[in-house]
């Protein structure tokens, strides 16, 4: 986040320093923007979509926060339609309405990441009901990717319980239907790299799970990274699983986010997901 942020904000000439909190300005986490003191209900998402940020105003009262695992919104190519927009910067105008009402937001990206109680990778494993063995990929402070054993499955049956899970109409899937899986490798985020992949068959995983697989962006960068993951399906040995970026992070938001807000810091909770899933 520390380059896309200025990059977004700076190219609509939006002084970014001055409206949001000061830390949030050097690291890209933690409150963005501090309303009113009192706390009376957290609202939970994973991206400041334009449909999240209007049901956030139009939903909260004075000194409501919104938890978010991003501070600039994207969206990512669907299996099934061409679809990519960048990071998008958060209309000045909603800004200002979120100011107006003395509402918070407070975004955790990298921290989320890599944290083994309250994180993306481990409500992942919670979800298919998994045992955490091993995490690989250093990052930020710990490491993004998890490992994990679950009772054996077929390929065919772990698609229907992601697209359940996540609750997505589809995955994105690079076909090795196998029999049996009974370890996984977890990589919520952009996995559509060859050498990730690589990396996760050599510690011996069964399937690879991650927001996607193929990537369509129309650029040479991303061309050439789709026809190395279509080389790569060609030999690899792993049942390849997508499951969207924005579904695969917003899962930890009811699952283990929800209780902390409700029985650590004893507040309201309101959820709000996308509906447009499969982004």
């Amino acid at each position: 986040m520390k380059n896309f942020v200025p990059m977004v904000y700076d190219s609509i000439g939006f002084d970014r320093k001055n409206f949001f909190e000061k830390d949030f300005c050097t690291k890209f986490n933690g409150l963005m923007i501090r309303g009113w003191e009192e706390v009376k209900t957290i609202f939970l998402s994973v991206f400041p979509s334009k449909e999240v940020l209007e049901n956030f105003i139009k939903k909260s009262q004075t000194g409501d926060l919104l938890f978010l695992h991003h501070p600039i919104f994207m969206s990512s190519w669907d299996p099934k339609w061409n679809v990519w927009t960048f990071f998008q910067p958060i209309k000045p105008e909603i800004l200002e309405k979120i100011k107006d009402k003395q509402l918070s937001i407070y975004t955790c990206h990298a921290p989320m990441d890599t944290n083994n109680t309250i994180g993306t990778g481990v409500a992942i494993i919670e979800a298919l009901w998994g045992k955490m063995i091993k995490e690989f990929f250093p990052f930020a402070n710990g490491f993004a990717w998890k490992i994990c054993e679950v009772a054996p499955i077929s390929t065919q049956e772990l698609i229907k319980k992601c697209e359940k899970i996540f609750r997505i109409p589809y995955c994105d899937i690079g076909w090795i239907n196998k029999k049996e899986i009974t370890k996984i490798g977890i990589v919520p985020w952009s996995g559509d790299n060859v050498a990730y992949m690589k990396e996760a068959e050599e510690l011996g995983v069964d399937c690879y799970i991650s927001w996607e697989i193929f990537n369509h962006v129309d650029t040479d960068r991303w061309r050439i990274k789709l026809q190395e993951v279509k080389e790569f399906e060609k030999t690899t040995t792993l049942s390849l699983i997508g499951v969207s970026h924005a579904a695969s992070e917003y899962l930890v938001m009811p699952l283990q986010m929800k209780k902390y807000v409700e029985n650590v810091l004893k507040k309201n909770v309101i959820l709000l997901p996308m509906s447009k899933r499969r982004i």
